[in-house]
């Protein structure tokens, strides 16, 4: 008897919990800038032009970061690792109508025993253990709806706490793998380091006014350490010419592979890993953890690798550049090639353009 009581006292807790942060919601949600329609008509003299969706989506972390104590940074983690592990086609067919990217399973959302597994009954769902919120006061726990969703993730990792340990521990019970963890957490620190989630800007890896050449060397044979295809585009350059980050990331690997001598690897938002090798050396003020911006110095070009550590020389000096992505369950490598043309013409047209002016 005493199990049952203990068993629905808990329960009642946790519904009078939900139902205050819900009011609490409601009454946020009525003052405009945190979810209340705002009368305005883009282009009228006296109103504001229409947000972009990075923006949209800042003002949604900081509004339900505000009402959990979540920081917002962990939540715009949260969204960005989702939208990483959605498939393409599923990401263009929410485009128009969803903000955010977090898809929360139907049994977790609706609760695991729950017989109707579209349950959107904010009352049947907490009675089932379900994670659903309502964060719109409408009487219905949409996991479409962006408020709800994202409401519901943070008061979910509320439960385990607010420290960035209890976030972890409960991202962990959420996704029970290390690597989404680990990719989340990176994320987050790249996110509160800049105080932006615009981070989309690029970089060629060598300066566009050093003397470099390159060509698609995707899939061509390598033979020492066993024949294997080559993953990467080889850009050939002379000794010390600067290897620069092609993006925002954080430096995730550093120090020396028998394939590729002195390297180091860089983390980006699209969970896709850059891999530099060949260095002649690593800037020193780069570690493991930091975080780096499109065109920062991150080591210089050499003819590291292909022995024990400190092996140089065995091929003309080049930096080679591999990309892997990484989709939650497996990584792999993609060509390069395409991207590297892309960033060497738009850091031309820079140029070019601020010439003219």
């Amino acid at each position: 008897m005493r199990s049952i009581f203990v068993g629905v006292s808990r329960f009642a807790g946790k519904l009078f919990t939900s139902l205050i942060g819900v009011a609490i919601l409601t009454s946020f949600w009525m003052i405009p800038g945190f979810g209340a329609p705002a009368a305005e008509a883009p282009g009228k003299p006296g109103t504001s032009l229409p947000k972009s969706s990075y923006e949209l989506r800042r003002s949604l972390y900081e509004e339900i970061g505000l009402l959990t104590q979540i920081p917002w940074h962990w939540l715009a983690a949260i969204d960005q690792y989702e939208r990483t592990i959605t498939p393409r086609n599923q990401q263009n067919s929410e485009k128009n109508s969803k903000l955010i990217g977090i898809r929360i399973k139907e049994t977790m959302w609706a609760g695991p025993s729950n017989p109707d597994s579209g349950d959107t009954n904010p009352a049947t769902i907490a009675l089932f253990g379900g994670i659903g919120k309502d964060a719109t006061a409408d009487k219905v726990a949409d996991p479409k709806n962006d408020r709800d969703a994202l409401y519901a993730v943070a008061a979910y990792l509320l439960t385990f706490g607010y420290s960035d340990d209890d976030i972890r521990i409960a991202l962990w019970r959420y996704y029970k793998n290390d690597s989404s963890v680990e990719r989340i957490r990176q994320f987050s620190k790249i996110y509160r380091t800049f105080e932006r989630i615009d981070l989309s800007d690029s970089a060629f890896p060598l300066p566009v006014k050093s003397t470099y050449t390159y060509r698609d060397t995707w899939g061509d044979r390598r033979g020492w350490g066993g024949v294997r295809i080559h993953e990467g585009t080889d850009l050939f350059a002379s000794y010390g010419v600067p290897v620069r980050s092609v993006c925002y990331g954080i430096v995730e690997t550093k120090g020396w592979n028998p394939y590729g001598g002195w390297r180091i690897g860089i983390r980006d938002l699209n969970n896709r890993y850059h891999y530099y090798a060949h260095l002649q050396g690593f800037e020193k003020k780069i570690n493991i953890g930091d975080t780096v911006i499109p065109g920062q110095t991150i080591g210089w070009v050499g003819s590291s690798g292909y022995g024990p550590p400190g092996t140089q020389g065995r091929f003309p000096p080049h930096l080679h550049y591999g990309i892997y992505r990484d989709t939650g369950s497996r990584e792999w490598a993609f060509n390069p090639y395409p991207l590297l043309r892309q960033w060497e013409r738009e850091e031309l047209a820079k140029k070019s353009k601020k010439r003219a002016s």
